[in-house]
């Protein structure tokens, strides 16, 4: 698999269930106390699960839509949100 695809197992994760893993590799490395080649696996999975949070993030980012209001201060419509 190369660096970016993410594994199906991750894709098929919630946004809320990637991050709560990610949270909990970040911790365990952060401890220091694991050996170099669980490390190095741990790391490899944090990067997918950081990448597929991404994608879903910017995914909801472009569902998002701000409201256009009218002179008077009615809704007149919507507009895709600018993030940038």
């Amino acid at each position: 698999m190369s660096r970016d695809e993410i594994d199906p197992e991750i894709t098929a994760l919630a946004f809320e269930a990637a991050l709560k893993e990610l949270e909990t590799i970040v911790g365990r490395l952060e401890r220091g106390d694991v050996p170099l080649e669980e490390s190095i696996q741990l790391y490899s999975r944090g990067d997918a699960l950081r990448r597929h949070c991404d994608k879903l993030l910017k995914s909801a980012e472009a569902k998002v839509e701000r409201i256009q209001l009218a002179e008077d201060g009615s809704a007149s419509g919507t507009a895709p949100l600018d993030v940038d």
